[in-house]
Formats: structure tokens, sequence, C-alpha cells
């Protein structure tokens, strides 16, 4: 069963939500290091597409295949 993400931009408490990270800090340790999907700044805000989101899944996945 493929799971879908949300319409909306994502904020980084959604991705430790949907991937079930220990804390928000994994996902801005993964912005500074450049290894977690690519976001963008609204105003002091962090966000993330979808469609971003879902094909850095898929490249991971890819990776590990």
């Amino acid at each position: 069963m493929k799971r879908s993400l949300p319409d909306q931009y994502l904020t980084p408490e959604d991705l430790v939500i949907l991937f079930r990270l220990p804390s928000v800090e994994t996902v801005y340790q993964w912005r500074r290091k450049g290894v977690g999907p690519q976001s963008f700044r609204v105003g002091r805000y962090v966000r993330f597409d979808p469609e971003v989101v879902r094909a850095w899944v898929e490249s991971q996945m890819e990776e590990a295949a």
C-alpha cells in the first residue's frame, strides 16, 4: 500500500511524524549536511515540497536496493 503525502507544503515537524524520527533536530541536521530532502524558507520557517520529499524517498530506496 502506497501512502500519499499531503498536498500542502510540509514542516520539519511533519517530516518527524512521517518518518518517525527521534526529533526535529534530525531534520535540521539533514539540512545542514545536505543529505535530506531539499527545503526552502518562507521567512524564518522551513518548508518542504511534498513532491520533492517523495522523489527523495524514492532515491533513498533506489540507493538501498
